[in-house]
Parts: C-alpha cells; sequence; structure tokens
C-alpha cells in the first residue's frame, strides 16, 4: 500500500518517481529489498557515499534510511518513509541529527531543504511492484535558489535511484 507522503511535505517539492514490476510476492519482494548494499549498485551507491560522507559501502539502504543523517518517519509492514532535513547543497555532512519524525514535521530552518524519501510494494495481477519516491522541499525562499541550482546538477543522475529497484526485483524473481 502506498504510503502518504502528502502528511510530510505538502506542496511543491522537487520530485522522483521509480518503479518497478516482479513475478513475486509483495513479501518476497520487500525482502530483496531490505537485502540491496550501497556496494550493489554502483552509482548510485557512489553517489550516496559521495553525498553523505562516512556511510558505509556495505551499508544495506534499509539501513541507511533508518540511521542518521536519516530518521524513519513511518514504517509498515511493505513502506517505510525516512527523512532529512539541512542543506543538501554542501558537500560536508551538514544534516541535524533529528530527534523523531515530530522533529522533521516542525522542521522550518532558514536555509535548508526538508527530504522525504518514501519506499514499498504493492500488489501487481502478476505479482508486486517496488516503488520508490523521494521529495525535497525548501523552507525558504533562499533554499529553493540553492536547491534549484544543486537539482540543475545532480538531477540528471536521479535515473540511477532505480538501480537498487532492479536489483531488488531481479533477487526475488530468483528466489520464487
Amino acid at each position: 500500500m502506498k504510503p502518504n507522503l502528502d502528511a510530510w511535505l505538502e506542496g511543491p517539492a522537487v520530485r522522483t518517481h521509480h518503479r518497478r514490476e516482479a513475478e513475486a510476492s509483495p513479501d518476497a519482494l520487500w525482502a530483496a529489498a531490505q537485502e540491496i548494499r550501497l556496494a550493489d549498485t554502483g552509482t548510485l551507491g557512489r553517489l550516496v557515499r559521495w553525498r553523505i560522507p562516512g556511510t558505509p559501502q556495505g551499508m544495506t539502504y534499509h539501513e541507511m534510511f533508518r540511521t542518521y543523517p536519516f530518521t524513519l518517519l513511518e514504517e509498515s509492514e511493505h513502506s517505510s518513509i525516512s527523512g532529512l532535513c539541512g542543506r543538501i547543497w554542501t558537500l560536508q555532512r551538514d544534516y541535524p541529527r533529528l530527534e523523531g519524525a515530530d522533529a522533521f514535521r516542525d522542521w522550518e530552518k532558514r536555509g535548508t531543504v526538508r527530504v522525504a524519501i518514501a519506499n514499498w510494494v504493492e500488489p501487481t495481477e502478476t505479482g508486486s511492484a517496488l516503488v520508490s519516491e523521494a521529495r525535497v522541499k525548501p523552507v525558504d525562499r533562499v533554499a529553493g535558489v540553492r536547491l534549484k541550482a544543486v537539482w540543475s546538477v545532480v538531477g540528471r543522475f536521479q535515473r540511477f535511484g532505480a538501480e537498487p529497484l532492479t536489483l531488488a526485483v531481479k533477487r526475488a524473481q530468483e528466489g520464487s
């Protein structure tokens, strides 16, 4: 079931969306997705480690979205939403440590953004689909200008966001 990202980030935001279908049960696909490591995804894994210095390549995406600088906002049997806040355009690890979902929801520090990333599995007629959606919303106009500038560079790499999904589908189908 699709989680409600609108509950976390309302209004206009930069948005990415990836979806891959598998001939596998929702349980099998979600389990496969939880095992994908940054090292398993060449380009995306390197980009994540570049943008979040100190992230171990052996970490799973499932672990990463539950570890600083992320905060787990919401979770169900086949879905999760994680968030982070800060100045994502710097090369430093410039993200505050949030103490839970309320801190994310209430974040309003000038010159920063809020990022929400949802991952979920939904049933299809032939199995299931793994979906990932990310939204980035500036807190103010200054952050909006900076986000637009960084997105002009980083945005062209968003297609690599499907790497973990494609790999999870392959693994889930091999295990079925």
